[in-house]
């Protein structure tokens, strides 16, 4: 079990290489462990899921509203039913609340049967059609106007931190070796029996098969090999989270009626009992232009005003930013180049989430095609992750395991009730966080509605005390000839 973050990397060769630790590129290491294959995970921050993956609307598809017939409404449909499985099998909180789309005038109420249509192409036939009374009955704090609604029952909410941390686990205990601070920068293209030899700010790295999931980045990492097949163009979605009282404010997922713009604003609970407003959808030219704008904010309070006014009263706890890869294309960019063993897995969008698992599957499908020959696959030990959902038994409410033991019960941060014992645990992890943000998407600590002003100091002295068992993050690697700075096992 093998996670670096500084230092030179193995003198070995890979026989895969996985470009990118978020939710896509963890769920391909993950899958890729199955097999008796040496992996590695490369990731240019300090933690998993620290790029596109830690900022979306945390949704769990169907895939109803997806092109019918592309590969992304294949892989939405079958990601779906893996994850919601998996999910179970390792306590990553969800929540099937459906959700309902809001026709607010009757030309967007005559589209619904087409949708409903559009649902039941891609294999999703369990949506229905809401009438204004029932809709009102249903959630009666939405704004008037509201002449029906297209139900989709299945929709739910999903963490998207715990889902990423999940695989990557999975992965590292099966073998995977994640190798952090990685920024690779560039690629010799290896021949027909030589390695492809990555150049990374930590020294080479040597690989007979290469994955490209660098999110944001796939199309650059793409023309290091040579392809020009797309251009990734950040959108940015900017969001609003209000405060739990809010929580009582609606029962379902509230999406807008798509139009050719796009899918819209929504209105959202969250599985950490907050309620979430947005995206926005802007497209930009600087992938790391994550930050919020007034401009943005005020949209987002116009759209909100109109969905559901009484939310607009209620108090917000925080507003972030996400960037989606959106391409020129309607399609996931999944591609298989065999003569150079390199498979692009571009253009993943706000859709990723969902579709993890099957796009993971499907990678390794190219690869065997391609030649890889990764041999027989065999059953993941199974994991259990922390639970940070609102709707299920949180540790300072289980008594047996506060008589177990204390730490559980000392709670650290009173507006999100995080106990000490699940900061330790965190902090003690296979991967631990690199970052007290990366200690929130863990435990939730500082998330609430102080926002870390009465715990921030609590919880960064437990973070920074040496007795945490993380690894010493930016130091140099105590024995150069190593394997970098592990948090090994």
């Amino acid at each position: 079990m093998t996670v670096t973050v500084s230092g030179p990397l193995p003198d070995e060769v890979y026989d895969v290489a996985v470009v990118g630790a978020g939710v896509v590129g963890a769920a391909i290491a993950r899958e890729l462990a199955r097999y008796p294959l040496r992996t590695a995970l490369v990731e240019a921050s300090g933690d998993v899921g620290d790029g596109t993956s830690k900022a979306n609307t945390a949704i769990l598809h169907t895939g109803f509203d997806a092109v019918p017939g592309s590969l992304e409404a294949r892989l939405v449909r079958e990601g779906r039913d893996r994850l919601a499985v998996y999910a179970e099998e390792c306590g990553i909180p969800v929540e099937p609340i459906g959700a309902l789309l809001v026709a607010w005038d009757d030309e967007q109420l005559a589209t619904l049967p087409a949708l409903a249509r559009k649902a039941a192409r891609n294999g999703y036939r369990r949506t229905r059609t809401v009438c204004a009374d029932e809709l009102r009955r249903r959630e009666p704090h939405l704004g008037p106007g509201a002449v029906g609604a297209l139900e989709v029952p299945d929709e739910s909410v999903i963490c998207p931190w715990t889902t990423t941390l999940a695989y990557a686990t999975q992965a590292v205990r099966a073998g995977v070796d994640l190798h952090l601070n990685c920024r690779v920068d560039g690629v010799s293209e290896g021949s027909r029996r030589s390695p492809h030899r990555l150049s990374t700010g930590r020294g080479p790295l040597r690989t007979r098969w290469l994955v490209n999931a660098a999110g944001l980045y796939a199309d650059e990492f793409d023309r290091l090999l040579g392809h020009t097949d797309f251009s990734v163009t950040p959108r940015r979605g900017q969001l609003m989270v209000f405060d739990k009282l809010a929580r009582g404010l609606l029962t379902h997922i509230l999406l807008p009626v798509p139009t050719a713009l796009g899918k819209g604003v929504l209105v959202s609970p969250t599985v950490y009992g907050n309620v979430m407003l947005g995206p926005t959808a802007e497209d930009l030219d600087d992938k790391r232009a994550t930050g919020s704008t007034a401009e943005g904010l005020a949209f987002l309070t116009e759209k909100g005003r109109r969905i559901m006014p009484d939310l607009l009263e209620e108090e917000v706890t925080a507003v972030y930013a996400g960037l989606r890869a959106a391409t020129e294309h309607d399609d996931y960019m999944i591609r298989s180049h065999p003569g150079q063993r390199y498979v692009t897995v571009g253009g993943i969008r706000s859709t990723g989430l969902t579709a993890s698992m099957a796009i993971a599957a499907y990678v390794v499908d190219l690869l065997s095609e391609a030649g890889a020959e990764p041999g027989t696959a065999a059953d993941l030990v199974p994991v259990t992750m922390p639970n940070l959902g609102e709707a299920f038994p949180r540790p300072y409410e289980r008594a047996e395991l506060i008589a177990a033991d204390p730490a559980y019960g000392a709670i650290v941060c009173h507006c999100e009730r995080v106990t000490r014992g699940e900061i330790r645990d965190a902090l003690a992890a296979d991967i631990p966080p690199s970052s007290v943000e990366g200690l929130r998407r863990r435990t939730r600590a500082l998330g609430g509605r102080c926002q870390g002003f009465y715990c921030g100091a609590a919880v960064r002295a437990l973070f920074d005390a040496p007795s945490h068992g993380a690894p010493s993050y930016g130091a140099p690697a105590a024995d150069s000839s190593s394997h970098g700075s592990e948090a090994a096992r």
